[in-house]
């Protein structure tokens, strides 16, 4: 069997693993990225957070995502019965972007797997990891090409970015137990025909059942008239509805008033999907040799739209890392990789917590609001979750909880 040697090898042409690719270029290093799809390939998760653009920036593929025509993004709405509410991002506590796009996840993934493959990191489609040992003293991979030829790739260092399929998590048994209820998502692509000026399109919009508070959709529309359309709830509820995915999906929208009414025109062209339990952790985010970025360590939950954002991060932070570790030093990936990341993620998630608790809604829906404590919010809505600056990271749970009970009285 052939094996090749390579200075990083990464898993994964998504988010994650082309700012790494392109990250890693920017400083001269050797990049070989192994993918199973051909690209353009259909992904969920199109509405991004401003931060992100920071990474994007960082990794040198800010002008082809700012030229693909992306749907411009300052904000997001929320919406239950006759309660509405609306973010702008560009007022916010943090410093940094306050606008980004809502993209068509085929094309955006696209645009930074071909940027990385300019920047000069070799990209191989249709190439299939099969098995990983990191009992060597280097991560030793075994692929499979399209023609179903085996080969090993000997790399310096591995990174895992192989999104919702998990790759070492699966294959090193690093896997771990959510602590969230197994919810599902159903969802589709619509041609929306909603007449102009009657919504925002500049934000994502995101609707809450009128009976059923922790049950939720997304509407993000698109620069083409198009927008992703889903509903979020426990498995167990939405197996309740009788038909396929499309019959529980447009039965669910008939639920939600307002947004009935905003896609009473919409024309559903294309079949509706289902994933089931998508929430996901791990033991460690990094081992000899490897590390995991984005969804391939850890993912919450769709509500705020955190993925691609964490993706970055992580592969932020990861290459950092590693770039010294290449260079001789001494690396402590638990400090300057899993802790740092892990930080954001927390603050992430004690949000998406007590929004599926309600009570974060009852927060953000509240008529006296200050607008510096709705500018903090933002900041995190807008995907600054590691500036430790804003009292609503560096204590998320405390001022929520505060907060909350200050909105009672």
């Amino acid at each position: 069997m052939k094996t090749e040697q390579v200075e990083v090898l990464i898993v994964g042409a998504g988010p994650a693993g082309s700012v790494a690719a392109g990250l890693l270029r920017k400083r001269g290093i050797q990049v070989l990225v192994i993918e199973k799809e051909t690209f353009p390939r259909f992904s969920i998760g199109e509405s991004l957070l401003p931060q992100s653009m920071e990474y994007i920036e960082e990794a040198g593929m800010l002008q082809a995502v700012v030229e693909a025509g992306f749907q411009y993004k300052n904000g997001a709405a929320f919406a239950r019965g006759d309660r509405y509410t609306e973010f702008d991002f560009r007022d916010k506590f943090s410093k940094g972007w306050g606008t980004t796009y809502q993209v068509q996840r085929a094309h955006f993934d696209d645009v930074l797997i071909r940027e990385a493959e300019k920047q000069g990191a070799e990209v191989r489609f249709r190439h299939v990891v099969e098995a990983v040992d990191v009992t060597g003293a280097q991560p030793v991979v075994t692929v499979r090409d399209p023609d179903g030829q085996a080969y090993t790739v000997q790399a310096k260092f591995l990174l895992d970015a192989s999104g919702f399929g998990r790759i070492l998590p699966r294959l090193l048994k690093l896997e771990s137990p959510s602590n969230f209820p197994v919810r599902a998502a159903i969802f589709t692509h619509v041609e929306d025909r909603v007449a102009p000026g009657t919504f925002d399109r500049n934000k994502i919009r995101i609707g809450v059942h009128p009976e059923h508070v922790d049950v939720w959709y997304w509407t993000i529309p698109f620069s083409n008239g198009r927008c992703s359309q889903g509903v979020v709830a426990e498995k167990s509820f939405l197996d309740r509805y009788p038909g396929d995915e499309m019959a529980k999906l447009k039965q669910l929208v008939s639920e939600e008033p307002g947004l009935a009414h905003l896609l009473r025109d919409a024309n559903w062209d294309t079949p509706a999907r289902q994933i089931v339990g998508y929430s996901a952790n791990v033991s460690s985010l990094w081992g000899k040799g490897y590390a995991l970025l984005g969804n391939a360590g850890e993912f919450l939950d769709p509500v705020f739209s955190s993925g691609v954002t964490i993706a970055f991060k992580s592969a932020s932070l990861a290459t950092a890392c590693l770039a010294r570790q290449l260079a001789g030093e001494t690396v402590d990936w638990e400090a300057d990789y899993a802790r740092p990341l892990k930080a954001g993620v927390d603050c992430f998630r004690t949000f998406v917590e007590a929004w599926y608790e309600g009570r974060f809604q009852t927060l953000i829906f509240h008529p006296n609001a200050t607008p510096e404590i709705r500018r903090m919010i933002s900041s995190i809505l807008a995907g600054y979750a590691w500036d430790r600056d804003n009292p609503f990271v560096a204590e998320s749970r405390r001022r929520l909880n505060v907060l909350e009970q200050l909105c009672a009285a």
